[in-house]
C-alpha cells in the first residue's frame, strides 16, 4: 500500500466574493507523477499555496507527511522542493552561490547530483542569476528545488515560457526521475499534452471545484469521442445518457461522451443513431467537455 503524501478534506477558500476552492478534497500518493490542470484563476496556485502552507486552511484540512503544513513548516518544507511560476530568486546571486544558499536549508543535499544536472543543463555556476535567460531560471530553479531529494516537488507552471527543448528536459530529466526514485511530484500547467505525457494521476480544477480526478489511462477509457449519425437528421443531439458535449457537423455530431466504448456505443445505438467513428478522449478534449472553454495554447 502506498503511502499518502497529502490529504486534503473539504478545503474550501474565498478571497472577497472571489470563490477560489470549493470543498476541494484529494489524495496524494509516494511514487506518482500528479497533474493539476485547469485555466489561470482556477485555483491551482491557491492549493499548491495551502500545500505549502503559506496559507492556513480555514475551511476543510490540509495533511503533508501527517501534519498540518501551516503549524508545522519546518518538518513539512524540508521534505518539500518547490518552483513557483515566477521564479524567484536572488538576482546578485551566482548559480554556485545560490546552491551554497539553498543547501544550507536542507541536510540531505546532494552536491554530486546538483552538479550534475549543471552539467546536464550545461550552466555555467559562475553566472549571475540576474543574466540568465527565462529557460536558464527555470533550469537553475529546479536545481535548487530538487538536489536535496525532496519527497514531495511542486511545481508550479514550470514550462511557462520555455522553448521545446528545454521543456522537454525538464520534464524528462527532473519529474520523472522524481518519480522512479520512489518519490512524489505534483505539477501545474495549462499545457496538456505535457501532463498527459508525464502524468499518473490527474487532477481537474475548474472555478474552484475539482471536477475530474483519476488515473489518467482509466480516465481516457471513460472518455470517447464519437462521430454520430442519426437517420432523422436532427439538428441537435438527442437527449443521450453520458453526452459532455456535441457539435453539429452537417450530416453528424461530434460528441464527447463520458462511459467506455462499448456503453457509449449502445447508449447512441438506443438512441437511433450509427457511431461512424470512435476513439478515447485527449486530456484537452475531456477539459474543454467538463470546463466549456480551451486552456491557452502557448506559442513557441
Amino acid at each position: 500500500m502506498r503511502a499518502k503524501m497529502v490529504e486534503i478534506q473539504s478545503l474550501s477558500r474565498q478571497f472577497g466574493s472571489q470563490i477560489a476552492l470549493d470543498k476541494i478534497s484529494l489524495q496524494v500518493e509516494q511514487g506518482r507523477v500528479y497533474g493539476l490542470v485547469g485555466v489561470n484563476g482556477a485555483g491551482k496556485t491557491t492549493l499548491m499555496k495551502h500545500v505549502l502552507g503559506l496559507l492556513r486552511a480555514k475551511e476543510g484540512t490540509v495533511r503533508v507527511f501527517g501534519f498540518d503544513p501551516a503549524s508545522h513548516p519546518v518538518k513539512v518544507l524540508q521534505r518539500i522542493g518547490y518552483l513557483s511560476e515566477e521564479r524567484e530568486m536572488p538576482e546578485w546571486m551566482t548559480i554556485h552561490e545560490l546552491m551554497r544558499y539553498t543547501a544550507a536549508f536542507h541536510p540531505n543535499w546532494d552536491q554530486a547530483y546538483a552538479q550534475s544536472l549543471l552539467e546536464v543543463f550545461r550552466l555555467d555556476g559562475r553566472k549571475k542569476v540576474k543574466h540568465l535567460s527565462k529557460g536558464m531560471r527555470a533550469q537553475t530553479g529546479l536545481i535548487a528545488a530538487v538536489a536535496h531529494r525532496p519527497d514531495l516537488l511542486l511545481l508550479d507552471e514550470p514550462s511557462t515560457g520555455l522553448d521545446p527543448v528545454v521543456r522537454k528536459d525538464i520534464l524528462n530529466a527532473i519529474v520523472r526521475t522524481v518519480a522512479d526514485e520512489g518519490r512524489t511530484a505534483i505539477f501545474s500547467s495549462h499545457l496538456l499534452d505535457e501532463v498527459e505525457m508525464m502524468s499518473d494521476h490527474v487532477f481537474m480544477i475548474n472555478q474552484g471545484k475539482l471536477v475530474l480526478q483519476g488515473e489518467l489511462d482509466d480516465l481516457k477509457q471513460q472518455h470517447q469521442v464519437m462521430s454520430v449519425r442519426f437517420d432523422n437528421h436532427p439538428t441537435e443531439i438527442p437527449s443521450i445518457e453520458g453526452v459532455l458535449t456535441s457539435e453539429n457537423r452537417g450530416s453528424s455530431f461530434l460528441a464527447v461522451m463520458e462511459g467506455s466504448a462499448e456503453q457509449t456505443a449502445i447508449r447512441i445505438s438506443a438512441a437511433g443513431g450509427e457511431v461512424l467513428q470512435q476513439r478515447s478522449a485527449s486530456l484537452q478534449e475531456m477539459f474543454v467537455a467538463r470546463a466549456g472553454r480551451e486552456l491557452l495554447v502557448e506559442s513557441n
